[in-house]
C-alpha cells in the first residue's frame, strides 16, 4: 500500500467509523495499529472475524482448528531413499486454503536470508550447490528432526513482531502449527522455518565470511566449503542451534575432501556441478535399450505396466533435471533429442 492508498484507506475508515458512532480515540487507536502493519507491508487484520472475511472462511472454523488441531490433518508416511520413513501431516482442504493465504499474503512479504536456498520462489537446489564447487573441504551438517523441533513460540514471534495483536498472533501461529510445532506437510512450515532461522543464518554467515568459508542452508542441510578448522566451526554451530532448541544429527555429519565425491543435496560439486554417475548411467542404459529394442519391447522385457507415453515423459523429466544442473552435458542433450523424437513418433502412431 503506497502513501496515496494509505491516505485513502485512512479517510474511508474514519468516515465509516464516525458514521457508526465510534469515538475519535477508537479511530486513532485502530489507525495507529493499521499504519504499523502497512509499514511492514502486510495485510491489515483487526481480529479473527476480519481475517475470516479476508480469506472467505468463518472465524468459527479457526477456533475449531486451534482447539483440536490434530483433527484437521491427514497423517501418512512416505519412503525415503535410505529406506526410512518420513511422516507427513497434510492439512484438510479448508485449513490448506487458510495456510496458503497466510503464506502468500503475509509470509512471502518478509525477507529471508540470502544464505537460505530451500522453499523460496526463484531459488533452487542448484543455487545451494554452485557456491561449493571445486573446494578443498565440503562440510555437511544436518539438523535433527527439523520441523518438529521448531516451537510455536517462534512462529508467534514472527506475527507479533509484524505488529499484529496478541490474540491475532496467537491465532495465526496456531493455524500454522500442529501440537505446538511446525507440521511437515503444511505449506507455511518451510517458509516459516527460514524466517525463524534468519538470525541464525546471519550469525553463521558472518562467522564464515570472517574466515573465508562458504555457507548455504537448504532447509535442515547446512553446507560449508573451503579450507578451515571444521572442529571449531562445529562447536560454533552447536552453540547457535541450542539457542533455538535445535540439535545436529550426528550420524549425518560429513567432511568430504577433494579426493572424494563431494555430494550436496544429491549433486556432485568436485570439478563441475553434475548429478551423480549412477543417476546418469541409469538414464544412459534406458536410452540404449529403447534404441536397441524399441519402446514397447523394452517395457515388455521389464514387465512394466506403465504406458509408453508416461514412461517417456518420466525419463525426459530425469534428463531435463540433469540438464538443469549442467546445461553443457552433451550426452544428456543427445538423450533428450532421442526421447523427444520417440515420443513424437509414438503420438503420430496413435493418431
Amino acid at each position: 500500500m503506497n502513501k496515496d492508498e494509505w491516505n485513502n484507506y485512512r479517510n474511508i475508515f474514519e468516515r465509516k467509523a464516525l458514521k457508526n458512532g465510534k469515538s475519535q480515540n477508537y479511530i486513532n487507536k485502530n489507525l495507529q495499529y493499521a499504519e504499523i502493519l502497512v509499514g511492514n507491508n502486510v495485510p491489515i487484520i483487526y481480529n479473527a472475524d476480519h481475517l475470516g472475511l479476508l480469506i472467505g472462511i468463518k472465524a468459527s472454523y479457526f477456533y475449531k482448528v486451534t482447539n483440536e488441531d490434530k483433527l484437521f490433518y491427514r497423517k501418512f508416511s512416505i519412503k525415503k531413499k535410505n529406506g526410512d520413513s518420513r511422516v507427513l501431516h497434510e492439512p484438510l482442504p479448508n485449513l490448506k486454503i487458510i495456510q496458503k493465504w497466510i503464506l502468500e499474503n503475509i509470509l512471502y512479504k518478509l525477507e529471508v536470508s540470502k544464505f537460505a536456498k530451500a522453499y523460496i520462489p526463484d531459488r533452487s537446489v542448484k543455487d545451494n550447490v554452485r557456491f561449493h564447487k571445486n573446494q578443498k573441504y565440503v562440510f555437511k551438517l544436518d539438523i535433527k528432526d527439523f520441523f518438529s523441533s521448531i516451537s510455536e513460540k517462534y512462529v508467534y514471534k514472527i506475527f507479533k513482531n509484524l505488529g499484529y495483536t496478541e490474540s491475532l498472533s496467537v491465532l495465526l501461529s496456531k493455524l500454522c502449527t500442529l501440537k505446538g510445532v511446525l507440521p511437515q506437510g503444511a505449506s507455511t512450515s518451510a517458509y516459516l522455518s527460514n524466517l525463524i532461522l534468519f538470525e541464525f543464518d546471519k550469525s553463521v554467515s558472518l562467522y564464515c565470511l570472517e574466515r573465508n568459508i562458504r555457507y548455504t542452508r537448504y532447509a535442515d542441510d547446512l553446507t560449508f566449503s573451503g579450507e578451515f578448522n571444521y572442529e571449531r566451526l562445529l562447536k560454533f554451530i552447536h552453540y547457535k542451534l541450542e539457542v533455538l532448541g535445535l540439535k545436529l544429527n550426528q550420524s549425518k555429519t560429513r567432511l568430504l575432501r577433494q579426493n572424494q565425491a563431494q555430494m550436496i543435496t544429491g549433486i556432485v560439486v568436485n570439478e563441475k556441478i553434475q548429478v551423480p554417475k549412477d543417476y546418469r548411467r541409469k538414464i544412459r542404459l534406458e536410452v540404449y535399450y529403447i534404441r536397441k529394442f524399441g519402446i514397447y519391447n523394452h517395457l515388455k522385457s521389464n514387465h512394466s505396466k506403465v504406458d509408453a507415453k508416461t514412461y517417456l515423459k518420466s525419463l525426459n523429466g530425469k534428463i531435463n533435471y540433469c540438464l538443469f544442473i549442467n546445461p553443457n552435458d552433451l550426452d544428456m542433450r543427445e538423450y533428450r533429442d532421442i526421447i523427444e523424437d520417440a515420443y513424437q513418433k509414438l503420438s503420430i502412431k496413435n493418431l
